[in-house]
């Protein structure tokens, strides 16, 4: 019994939030069709605003150089932070190895 009030809860869900509708609509445009097309899937997504194979696999193809793209530029920006940070390390070396040698030059005199 609560195994259909689940369903029952679902389908009510379903039917509140348009997607019933929605695929009713599609599935009539479908069958009213006088060509069918070749992939039934790929006509219900394109009633549904998603995107076709095609599509689908180019946004792939394109996340992926972005991917490749953005691993570079993180390698850079990393490469980048360590030489920074070895020059102020540098600098702080130079800085302080002048002020003990100023401070030895007055000790000096």
């Amino acid at each position: 019994m609560e195994k259909e009030a689940k369903k029952e809860a679902f389908r009510k869900y379903l039917e509140s939030s348009g997607v019933l509708d929605a695929l009713t609509k599609v599935l009539v445009a479908l069958y009213e069709e006088s060509d069918k097309p070749s992939s039934a899937l790929e006509f219900i997504q394109q009633k549904l605003g998603g995107p076709s194979i095609s599509e689908y696999e180019k946004l792939h193809a394109e996340k992926s150089d972005l991917q490749l793209k953005y691993d570079e530029l993180l390698a850079d920006h990393r490469e980048t932070c360590r030489r920074l940070e070895e020059l102020r390390s540098t600098q702080s070396m130079a800085i302080c190895k002048g002020t003990v040698d100023r401070e030895m030059v007055k000790d000096d005199v």
